[in-house]
């Protein structure tokens, strides 16, 4: 369902009836770990992908700096120049 690059690739789906006579496919909340890293100030025009290519050297992985910093929406780690974030080793 997901590319082995998701941050939802292997987690567990429930099945649930969706009110129509159907079936709607539920994924289970995803449990955050404690991830190490390097705090960094975020500069004008920052973006995710870009320091995750940076650091990580996969600009897909960008949902990994989301995580390290518990953010559900990614974009707003980079909205306000001047914030600090955790930048994840791996």
């Amino acid at each position: 369902m997901f590319l082995k690059n998701s941050r939802y690739f292997g987690q567990p789906t429930h099945s649930v009836p969706d009110g129509a006579g159907g079936q709607a496919t539920l994924l289970q909340p995803r449990t955050l770990p404690a991830t190490p890293g390097t705090p960094a100030t975020v500069a004008a025009h920052d973006q995710l992908d870009a320091l995750a290519d940076a650091r990580l050297r996969d600009a897909t992985r960008y949902w990994h700096i989301a995580d390290a910093n518990t953010a559900l929406r990614a974009g707003d780690l980079v909205a306000e120049p001047g914030s600090e974030i955790n930048l994840p080793e791996s």
